[in-house]
């Protein structure tokens, strides 16, 4: 199924992007609205930040913590939902990284999400860090990620009709039209 509310938000760190994220899928569903939250949180800060986006969210949220098989996911939900957020493809690659998977290994998981979004009854919305911004990484995981982040970021956005990043809180349309 076509569905041309499907949408990858990009930004830097504390551009905005989950916030606008959010406030777009309240836009798009009233109701049935899923959070998939990719975060591992492994020290106090992070689990500050959990909190915090936790904390974001109304009761119409319902929340699935999924660090790696969004993909499975997005199909069983999308029947259900009226609308998809999956919150961050950056730290789902991470995940991926520390569980030791192979690059080739990691693309068919790209591969397998773009299906399932394209596929999914229901907008989804993700949100993913724009890594390519800074400067070269001192060592070789750093680089490794960054690279394979932003080849994550280009399959994506290449495969959705929507595509914004959002700079100091302002969301700028890359690819498709605005829905807010």
């Amino acid at each position: 199924m076509k569905n041309d509310e499907h949408t990858l938000v990009l930004g830097g760190c504390k551009s905005g992007k989950s916030r606008y994220a959010q406030s777009l899928c309240e836009k798009l569903s009233s109701e049935k609205r899923l959070y998939v939250a990719t975060c591992v949180p492994l020290d106090g800060e992070m689990h500050e930040r959990v909190k915090k986006h936790q904390d974001d969210r109304d009761m119409t949220w319902n929340t699935l913590e999924e660090p790696i098989e969004i993909a499975d996911g997005i199909r069983a939900a999308g029947k259900t939902s009226g609308v998809i957020l999956v919150d961050c493809l950056t730290l789902w690659l991470t995940n991926m990284l520390l569980n030791d998977m192979e690059t080739e290994a990691i693309f068919d998981k790209v591969e397998g999400l773009i299906l399932a979004i394209v596929e999914s009854p229901c907008p989804v919305v993700l949100v993913s860090n724009e890594v390519g911004a800074g400067i070269v990484p001192e060592n070789a995981l750093a680089r490794r990620f960054r690279d394979l982040a932003g080849c994550v970021n280009q399959k994506i956005a290449q495969a959705l009709d929507r595509v914004v990043l959002t700079v100091a809180g302002l969301p700028m349309i890359l690819k498709g039209q605005t829905l807010v």
